[in-house]
């Protein structure tokens, strides 16, 4: 999946000596987080509702801290000033925009919204022009509208998908003799090597087309030897 298939394409936007007040009004009345800041047609920024939590019209705006005030520089504390207390977007704004492209693929703009610690991400086409935004709510929509694959397939064809994915993840020691599927119906044995491992263990024969349900008869013991799961190594002692 690519990040053009899943993104709002109708993207409200302002401009840079748009007022704070329509900004604000905008995002309420259309229900948006966040609002991109277009220049000539350049993103130049963003204005989100991080950007106008602390506002002199609210209340909410730093006051001076006193001595410690001393230890900020006239510069810091005047750009502190102009972010609370102007009513242009160009003032409020948070420059630094990160942003994907329509041809992003989707697990990429996953991991930079995860990364970033971002709700939302602007997407821009190969002209750098804003085409859509990617939020978490067009993501959960993504999730909504793509249920998991179903379809027949034969107890033989079941079993080779299983064991290729148990084999692409790593983290399954299975012996393929202790996986077996019965008219679509899996049955897995042997020793998982722990819980979690034994879940998705599960998980994963939940997963593959064609099964219609899933025994689990694995010993979810531990393996021996595995060092990953050694979290406290032995301390060797001085003779």
């Amino acid at each position: 999946m690519r990040a053009a298939e899943i993104m709002t394409r109708n993207v409200i936007t302002a401009g840079p000596d748009a007022w704070v007040h329509d900004i604000a009004r905008l995002m309420i009345d259309r229900h948006i987080s966040a609002l991109p800041i277009v220049d000539n047609g350049v993103l130049v920024g963003i204005v989100s509702e991080s950007d106008l939590l602390q506002r002199a019209e609210t209340g909410t705006a730093p006051e001076s801290r006193g001595i410690l005030d001393f230890f900020a520089s006239s510069r810091s504390r005047a750009a502190s000033y102009v972010k609370t207390h102007s009513r242009r977007a160009r003032d409020v704004m948070t420059r630094a925009v990160v942003v994907v492209n329509t041809e992003t693929p989707l697990e990429a703009v996953v991991a930079t919204l995860a990364e970033r610690k971002l709700k939302r991400v602007p997407v821009l086409d190969a002209t750098g022009a804003v085409v859509g935004v990617i939020s978490r709510a067009n993501l959960v929509r993504a999730l909504a509208d793509n249920p998991p694959a179903t379809g027949h397939a034969d107890d033989t064809a079941i079993r080779v998908a299983l064991l290729g994915e148990y084999e692409r993840q790593g983290w399954a020691n299975v012996d393929p003799a202790n996986v077996i599927v019965e008219d679509g119906v899996v049955h897995l044995w042997g020793r998982s090597g722990g819980e979690e491992i034994a879940r998705a263990m599960v998980v994963a024969a939940e997963n593959t087309p064609g099964v219609k349900a899933v025994e689990n008869h694995l010993d979810e013991g531990a393996l021996d030897g595995d060092p990953l799961d050694m979290p406290n190594w032995p301390t060797s002692t001085a003779a």
